[in-house]
Formats: C-alpha cells, structure tokens, sequence
C-alpha cells in the first residue's frame, strides 16, 4: 500500500537519536582521557617497577651477603626437657654436656620444660612444645644468628667440633641438593641452586622421615632493610592450629614434613645434609626392600666415634629400652673425651634448682 504523501516528521525525535556533532566531540574527550588515563598508569608502574628493583636488592644485599657463611656466629642451643618422663640425673647429664659444649665455643644455651607449653599444645602431644619453645627463645634471644635445636635424648659426643667449623663453613659442599625432600621418594625435591647464604633451615633426614630432632634455624634480626623474620614465621606457620588438629601420626614430624613438601616459601630455605652430621643414632638401621621397585635401600644412621652428636630416638617408646641407662653410657665417653682435650675431667653434673 502506498501513502500519497510521506509521513510527517515529528518535531520530537527520540531520546537515542544523537546529535552528530556532540557524539564525536564526546568521543574524542574520551579518548583524551583515556590516552591521559594510560600514561598515568604506566608512570606509576614504572616508579612500583623502580622501587620494588631499589628494595629487592636491598634485601638480596643485606640477607645473602658473601657466598658462604665464615667465622663465628652467635649461637643458641635450645633443649627442651620433658620432667614428667625424664629423671633430675638424667636432666643433670644433659644439662652438664650442654653448658660444656657452649662454653667451649661461646655459645648461649636455652632450657625449658615442656610443662611451660601445656596450655598452647594440649591435646595434642607434648612433643609439639619443640614449637613454642623456639619461638620464645627467638624471642628472648633476638640478636643471635643460629638457633640449633637439639632433642633432650640427644647428647653432644665430640666437644672439640663447632658448628662453623663442621657444618656452616662447609655448608655449600654439604648440601644435598635435587634429593625427594622426604625419603624415599617424595616427588617434591630439594633446591639445587640453592647458596649457604639463602639457608635459613638445616636439616637432615633418616631411612623413612625428615630427622627433625637435631636442625639448625637461622634466625634474621630485625632492621629497616628486613622487616621480615622468615624464622618467624616458619615456626608460625609449624605451629599452626589446624596442623595440629590434622593428628598427624607422628605430630609435628609429620607436620614439618607437609609443610616443607607443599610450602615453596619453606623450601626455598631449606638445607638437607646426611644424618651423621649432626643427629646420628645410637642404633644401625636395618635395609629396606622397595615394595614397588624390588630395590633394597640402606642408610648411614649409626654412631661411631668422632660424630658430633648421638640420638637416642625412640627409647622412650620402646619398653625393651632404657634411656637414663644408654645416656649414662654415652656421658662416660664423653668425660673420656674431655679429659683428653683439657688435662681433666669435667666436674661432677650438680643438681638444678
């Protein structure tokens, strides 16, 4: 159907008729104020660029400092006793052996009980008080470097090895690096560019778990350029509530060894060196025949003379064992050594008030 005429136009057009004019001046304001908006934003990004290169090598100055860890370092040897299972003799002992060895090298020592952790831990195990007792004594002792935390069934069988000379002066060739972090065959693995100077954990493993009752931490004092402790919050992190509500079969081993495996904020600080350095057992451990592979693994766990430390792991859980009883054994070689080093016997352990 057609119309005679066209249809009027309406004076009134719709509200999304624009003018033509206005529609390409508005565009160009916006492209200006976007060109503006770019250029800002990338003015700012180059100075957070600037700034975050100023403060990273800073840090990377002040933490990694030489390539190698030289000459003395303040030192802390921290134990942690348990009276409820370990007798005043026996106490005495360790005690007797501690304060010798940090005499000896200018060490500091650092005891406490696992009674002074109970409100924090319980119900898990006690032994999660190892925690808690490091992170007081990072408190109580901020300005040392290393705090080496040794178990309290642990003694120190050569006096005449110090830690810098035995193991952080030597770290580098120590290290054993590109390894399962956890034996035998974790598919998470140590660092392998990884220097003495960005070691913040030392540790060692045995035939089946990270061996965790011997380790060294490093600790890094507060100043304006690290404002960050990472031993800190390492053991914050250890400690946490959820970890200890997993009830872990073997508690806080088995949470440090979680944590370190899925973590790469922890295992980037970490060291792994063989056993014997620093936390070997009184005991071999007897081969293992892989279940998957056929392979029959074997480990260097066992004393022998000259080894810096001796473990008595396990004799507290073992009915057939008597720790008071081997620990007594280990101190008559350890009086021996240290009459061969200073003329005499080392004087009688006295009692602890």
């Amino acid at each position: 159907m057609h119309f005679a005429l066209p249809p009027r136009k309406t004076s009134q057009p719709p509200p999304y008729v624009r003018n033509s004019n206005l529609t390409a001046a508005a565009q160009r304001r916006r492209k200006q104020i976007q060109l503006l908006a770019y250029a800002v934003l990338g003015l700012v990004t180059l100075y957070l660029v600037y700034e975050f290169f100023l403060s990273f090598r800073a840090v990377e100055g002040t933490e990694d400092g030489a390539e190698s860890i030289q000459g003395l370092q303040d030192v802390v040897i921290v134990t942690v006793f348990d009276n409820a299972t370990m007798s005043e003799d026996y106490v005495r002992m360790i005690r007797a052996n501690r304060d010798d060895y940090a005499a000896r090298h200018g060490y500091k020592n650092f005891y406490t009980n696992t009674s002074a952790y109970f409100n924090l831990v319980d119900p898990s195990p006690s032994s999660w008080s190892l925690v808690p007792a490091l992170r007081q004594a990072l408190t109580d002792l901020g300005s040392s470097t290393f705090f080496w935390s040794l178990s309290a069934d642990a003694f120190i069988t050569n006096p005449s090895l110090s830690l810098e000379t035995h193991i952080l002066e030597p770290l580098e060739s120590l290290m054993l690096k590109d390894i399962p972090v956890v034996p035998p065959d974790s598919v998470i693995h140590t660092f392998s560019h990884l220097t003495p100077c960005r070691t913040h954990l030392i540790l060692s493993q045995d035939m089946d778990n990270l061996a965790h009752s011997s380790f060294i931490l490093r600790n890094t004092p507060f100043t304006s350029k690290t404002p960050d402790n990472w031993a800190h919050f390492f053991l914050d992190a250890w400690f946490d509530p959820l970890y200890r509500a997993y009830a872990f079969q073997k508690a806080e081993n088995h949470a440090l060894e979680h944590l370190v495996q899925w973590h790469p904020t922890i295992l980037a600080k970490l060291v792994l060196i063989d056993q014997r350095k620093m936390n070997s057992y009184n005991y071999a451990t007897p081969p293992q025949k892989d279940p998957v592979t056929g392979n029959t693994r074997t480990h260097d766990s066992m004393w022998q003379g000259g080894d810096l430390v001796v473990n008595l792991k396990g004799c507290r859980t073992s009915e057939k064992r008597d720790c008071e009883e081997e620990m007594r054994h280990y101190f008559a070689i350890w009086e021996k050594e240290v009459e061969r080093l200073d003329g005499k016997k080392p004087p009688k352990p006295v009692k602890v008030a």
